[in-house]
């Protein structure tokens, strides 16, 4: 991972800070509530890519399904109702 992105986004957002602080005028940034909202989007676009890593969508859908068969329920319930 490039770390060159982050510590000039940091360092131009500290500056900008700064320059506020000397102006004397309140900062434009988001509330925390809504920053703790982008930490959750980040947090679980991570989650999503780490999940997608461990197993293919169609290994996810047999471990979930494992032992169902829907096919098999509802020709038992139409055979019921004869």
């Amino acid at each position: 991972m490039d770390w060159k992105p982050y510590a000039i986004s940091l360092a131009v957002g500290l500056l900008v800070g700064g320059l506020y602080a000397l102006l004397n005028t309140r900062s434009p940034a988001p509330p925390v509530i809504a920053l703790l909202g982008l930490l959750g989007m980040l947090a679980g676009e991570s989650l999503v890519s780490w999940a997608r890593s461990q197993m293919t969508l169609s290994q996810a859908a047999d471990h979930c399904l494992q032992g169902k068969s829907f096919a098999a329920e509802t020709v038992r319930a139409e055979t019921k109702d004869v």
